[in-house]
């Protein structure tokens, strides 16, 4: 056993951030099936449904922006405590709904701040013990491809885990909750076994400075990365946010349990194909990144077709899609983050890709908020047409803008 594994008491200490990123992801996304419970049992409107989804992005935004800058400059360690104690707060007070909306509020903000602490730190960390002298053996893109496959085990299984309990059980305003905090306890003491990577050498400069980001500059992170980043959430939230609720009528009586099932066919989908999106990766072109937008774009206008028939069996068939693309896009724009950033930028540079690919969840919302006068049919073929324009950007950029150039 090396002298690292000694000292932290493993072997892989990957293994370690991969549960923290997983359970973390899980705090974040075992409340999306619920809506509809939230909204049958404890009658609450959609204004404040929708509401519940808005304090968790104002939770989520900040802790990605701030976070991984943060532990650039005090360390992993410390900072991923921080994600899990908010984790267990979060599901703690989401446990307590019945006494109103209070607690609701509070926990999604807290669930929003330890899944920006997961994805922008828990990736920078993981991409660090994914290699030597942690672990000799993973390749270059294995750091990338773990975070990427435990964000969305984590989230699809927080949802389904949920969903399920909720749909076929009295206990699903508690019990989900209560089986997270579970998870995220013994985290505490796991967390502290993990060797600390970041290479800052201890606090250097200002805090004001630790929040530039240099790397965020580079031609390739601006033409290419960020073009694309947006649509991987727009995928996720069309997918197991929105299709759901086109197909409420034909679901009628079993709402829940289709939208949880949409929702793990989408993150089980995602993580199915990181082998695929591993083998499509490429440091001279961008043809990963242009096939996982190329499935959004398909995805996007077979959600309009699902809303067009109402068919339950095309909104499985539209989430694979969209999962599919969702998976490729991520674990290839992680990919593309870890080659543009440099050891000191890294986790803020991570933080930024992820607070720019959540704009793309607030697409739901100003489908809903526009519709009408405009049709759903016609607003998600509009999507989708943006979404071509998108890849035909990336297709012009990447000519000029590959992975290592100058910025």
């Amino acid at each position: 056993m090396s002298d690292t594994a000694r000292t932290t008491g493993f072997a892989r200490p990957w293994v370690t951030v991969f549960a923290l990123i997983f359970v973390l992801s899980w705090s974040g996304n075992q409340f999306t099936p619920l809506l509809l419970l939230y909204k049958s049992e404890q009658h609450y409107s959609s204004l404040v449904v929708n509401a519940f989804l808005g304090i968790y992005v104002l939770g989520l935004a900040p802790s990605l922006l701030l976070a991984g800058a943060l532990s650039d400059r005090y360390g992993r360690r410390p900072l991923m405590l921080v994600g899990v104690v908010a984790a267990i707060c979060a599901s703690g007070s989401l446990a307590f709904s019945s006494l109103g909306s209070g607690p609701l509020y509070l926990g999604r903000f807290l669930a929003g701040i330890a899944v920006g602490v997961a994805m922008a730190v828990g990736t920078s960390w993981m991409k660090e013990v994914s290699q030597a002298p942690h672990d000799r053996a993973a390749d270059f893109g294995a750091g990338a491809r773990r975070a990427s496959l435990a964000f969305t085990l984590g989230s699809g299984s927080g949802a389904l885990v949920a969903g399920a309990i909720a749909q076929w059980t009295p206990f699903g305003e508690f019990l989900p909750f209560l089986i997270n905090v579970a998870l995220a306890l013994p985290l505490l003491w796991l967390v502290l076994r993990v060797p600390e990577t970041s290479v800052s050498g201890g606090v250097q400069g200002s805090l004001r400075e630790q929040f530039r980001i240099p790397a965020a500059s580079h031609k390739r992170f601006i033409r290419v990365v960020v073009v694309i980043a947006p649509w991987l959430f727009v995928a996720a939230s069309i997918g197991y946010g929105y299709v759901p609720v086109l197909l409420s009528a034909p679901s009628e009586g079993f709402g829940v349990a289709y939208a949880t099932l949409l929702c793990v066919i989408m993150l089980g989908t995602s993580a199915l194909i990181q082998p695929v999106a591993k083998r499509l990766d490429s440091v001279s072109s961008a043809r990963s990144l242009l096939i996982g937008f190329g499935l959004i774009v398909i995805g996007l206008l077979g959600a309009a077709f699902v809303d067009a028939t109402q068919s339950l069996a095309l909104g499985i068939v539209a989430a694979f899609v969209l999962g599919a693309g969702f998976g490729i896009g991520l674990l290839s724009s992680l990919l593309e983050v870890q080659r543009i950033a440099t050891p000191k930028d890294l986790a803020g540079l991570t933080g930024l890709f992820y607070a720019i690919s959540y704009v793309g969840f607030l697409t739901p919302a100003i489908l809903s908020a526009i519709t009408p006068p405009f049709t759903t049919v016609v607003l998600l073929v509009a999507l989708a047409a943006c979404a071509v324009i998108g890849c035909l950007l990336v297709v012009v950029s990447n000519r000029k803008h590959l992975p290592g150039a100058a910025g």
